[in-house]
């Protein structure tokens, strides 16, 4: 048996594998062998079939796998013993037919396309910089989170008139075209929060009316339209052509958020017991928190910076019209030309920056092993109990759970992914100069929406 290369251009090859005889023979026999053995033709006893039978029979079938078997392993170790790295994987070339005779098998020859990974350079990267956006973290900012955590732990209690942050539970009547309560028409209660009614006009005449109160609403603009007017009205959104854009909205009873008190007793539930003694170590607690949290969120957006400017100034080239073929052909599903054209270019981006990424691990000798998946997936359970305000469990309880989690394939490969991107996101902080920014919160969201 015997593989050659030849070189159509940087990026793409054929391998030529030329079969004999001897390469094939005896695992045919041995093969035939195995039908001979198992094999029931009217008129033989099984295991007593002639030999000539079996060949006739099954011959051309058992060539063809073990051919391919042949031909599968010559492609796959000459790949590996010349370190020829490929994208995707060998395919028969377009145009080319198997050279050998089936009929009377002596040597056959088999021609096959590959598609070479291109050649990596990122050394322009050196000669870069990119803004590291930090969120200032203010006393407005601290100021609102405090509200937050003080109405997640506050008290609904009842008040005379609407303010614009309360809820309140209304009767609403559909009515007819002369303002009149419309005939068989709708009759339901329901609850709506002033603070997130998004038509200013219809927000400002809320506010200031007292219960048992009446005003025409539209309810269009008391909810956010969809399924959320169809819940308010107690019908299907099916339905929601058919109704007036005229309701009565009859106010039964105002409920407001009473903030939780700053309290000894709150810091506990917050952040454990005595670990917030004072208002002010609160705030000091808050403004670490969010500094920290907000930290993941810039680094996510400056690694999304730089991932940007590799993809649009790398000058990486790669076998399309192979790639294109290799899809159609690998597919377990039958894929058409016009839908390949039309999902290539996303593919070509993402299959760039896969190489783009292998090349840094492998350069920079990146690696990601069993422990640190498993450590890494423990640092998660310990966040999702946080979350919760359960403390994690044991070590050897923890990673047990982590293991667990890990024997989910889609699980594995989501943490798997999350881990990787982090090891680059430090190896970009480590080696590309960065021009520290601190910027407001509403202006960090808004590059970040970009």
């Amino acid at each position: 048996m015997n593989v050659t290369r030849t070189n159509v251009d940087a990026l793409n090859a054929t391998l030529n594998v030329e079969v004999i005889a001897s390469d094939y023979q005896e695992k045919i026999k041995a093969s035939l062998e195995k039908y001979r053995k198992t094999a029931k033709i009217p008129g033989f006893r099984p295991g007593h079939v002639p030999l000539g039978l079996i060949q006739k029979q099954y011959g051309k079938s058992v060539l063809a796998e073990e051919l391919n078997k042949i031909v599968n392993d010559a492609l796959y170790n000459y790949i590996k013993d010349n370190n020829i790295e490929i994208l995707g994987n060998p395919i028969p070339k377009e145009g080319s037919d198997v050279v050998g005779n089936f009929d009377n098998p002596d040597n056959f020859q088999f021609e096959y396309e590959i598609g070479l990974a291109p050649v990596i350079d990122l050394t322009f990267i050196s000669k870069s910089s990119f803004d590291f956006n930090k969120v200032n973290v203010d006393n407005d900012l601290i100021d609102k989170q405090i509200n937050d955590l003080r109405r997640r732990y506050g008290k609904l209690i009842s008040v005379e008139s609407v303010g614009d942050k309360d809820l309140v539970m209304a009767q609403f009547i559909e009515l007819d075209e002369n303002g009149n309560h419309k005939e068989n028409g709708i009759n339901h209660s329901s609850t709506v929060s002033i603070e997130f009614i998004e038509d200013n006009q219809t927000q400002k005449s809320l506010i200031g009316r007292t219960k048992g109160e009446s005003i025409e609403v539209n309810p269009y603009k008391v909810s956010k339209g969809g399924k959320d007017t169809a819940s308010m009205l107690g019908i299907s959104e099916d339905n929601l052509s058919a109704i007036s854009e005229k309701f009565s909205m009859t106010i039964n009873e105002i409920k407001q958020m009473e903030l939780a008190e700053l309290t000894q007793d709150l810091f506990d539930k917050l952040f454990g017991p005595e670990a917030v003694k004072s208002e002010d170590e609160l705030r000091e607690r808050i403004k670490n928190d969010l500094e920290n949290m907000f930290l993941q969120d810039s680094d996510r957006l400056f690694t999304r910076d730089v991932y940007n400017y590799i993809l649009e100034n790398a000058e990486i080239s790669l076998p399309n019209d192979f790639l294109k073929r290799w899809i159609a052909l690998s597919n377990e599903k039958k894929i058409s030309f016009d839908q390949i054209e039309a999902e290539y270019d996303a593919y070509a981006k993402s299959l760039k920056w896969q190489l783009i990424q292998s090349y840094i691990f492998k350069t920079n000798d990146i690696k990601l092993n069993n422990e640190e998946v498993i450590n890494f997936t423990k640092g998660l359970l310990i966040s999702n109990y946080a979350q919760y305000g359960i403390p994690a469990p044991e070590d050897k309880e923890l990673t047990n759970s982590a293991i667990q989690v890990l024997s989910n394939k889609d699980e594995a490969n989501r943490i798997y992914d999350m881990l990787a991107e982090k090891k680059l996101t430090d190896y970009f902080k480590d080696t590309i100069k960065r021009n520290d920014k601190l910027i407001s919160y509403d202006d960090f969201i808004a590059l970040a929406s970009k």
